[in-house]
């Protein structure tokens, strides 16, 4: 598809708090391409995961346009923007967030009978992504059974599950020692670059930052390109 994936245009997104009104993105712009990953840096409470809220419709600005594929979200209704997010985007939390009580390949089915796939389709995707994961052989485990990284690369499968045309990460690494870290976001470029998607992500660990195509920071509520100090 021609055009940018995402598009935020002039975003601004005020907290209103006790002490009064607490602007966080100001006229904030930023464009995403297919196959394109760029990181976002910086320290807590600069506004990062107000960024990739609204880039992924779980919070409204106050003013601004999110354009996802050319289409204007916030002039959807709630019910228009729910199935943006469920067809178009797909999330990665530091927190894996798997539901304990499924097995690995029924948590990445999930999202996809969800959206209306027969039950066998979807299970016949989950095992595909969980083969690319290289998790094949742990398709019949619960979260419990598998260890940290394998728990996030289920996340990640599921995440990707409904072939979204927007990854948002948030911290996607930030419970995994260093090799499993590498190896996990290995994985995750892998499959983002193969399906084309364009993919957000907020990180404190500069080290992945070397395998990203832009790396930007929040600078008074805009986005301005990261400089290493």
């Amino acid at each position: 598809m021609a055009g940018p994936v995402l598009e935020l245009i002039e975003i601004d997104r005020v907290y209103r708090t006790a002490a009064g009104e607490l602007p966080v993105l100001k006229g904030t712009d930023l464009r995403l391409n297919a196959g394109e990953l760029v990181g976002l840096v910086g320290p807590s409470g600069s506004g990062k995961s107000t960024l990739l809220h609204t880039a992924g419709l779980l919070e409204r600005p106050e003013a601004g346009k999110v354009m996802l594929d050319g289409i204007d979200c916030l002039s959807l209704d709630d019910k228009g923007r729910t199935a943006i997010r469920r067809s178009k985007i797909g999330f990665v939390y530091q927190f894996h967030h798997l539901l304990p009580e499924f097995n690995a390949a029924d948590n990445i089915a999930m999202p996809l009978m969800i959206a209306g796939v027969k039950k066998k389709a979807a299970r016949e995707k989950a095992d595909s992504l969980l083969e690319v994961m290289g998790l094949a052989d742990r398709g019949h485990h619960q979260p419990g059974q598998m260890s940290g990284g394998e728990q996030q690369r289920v996340a990640i499968a599921r995440a990707l599950a409904n072939d979204p045309r927007l990854v948002i990460a948030d911290e996607p690494t930030g419970n995994l020692d260093p090799v499993t870290t590498e190896r996990v976001f290995a994985t995750l470029i892998k499959m983002v670059k193969n399906e084309g998607a364009a993919v957000l992500v907020a990180t404190h660990n500069f080290a992945l930052t070397q395998h990203m195509d832009r790396v930007l920071t929040l600078q008074d509520g805009k986005l301005v390109d990261y400089k290493p100090e």
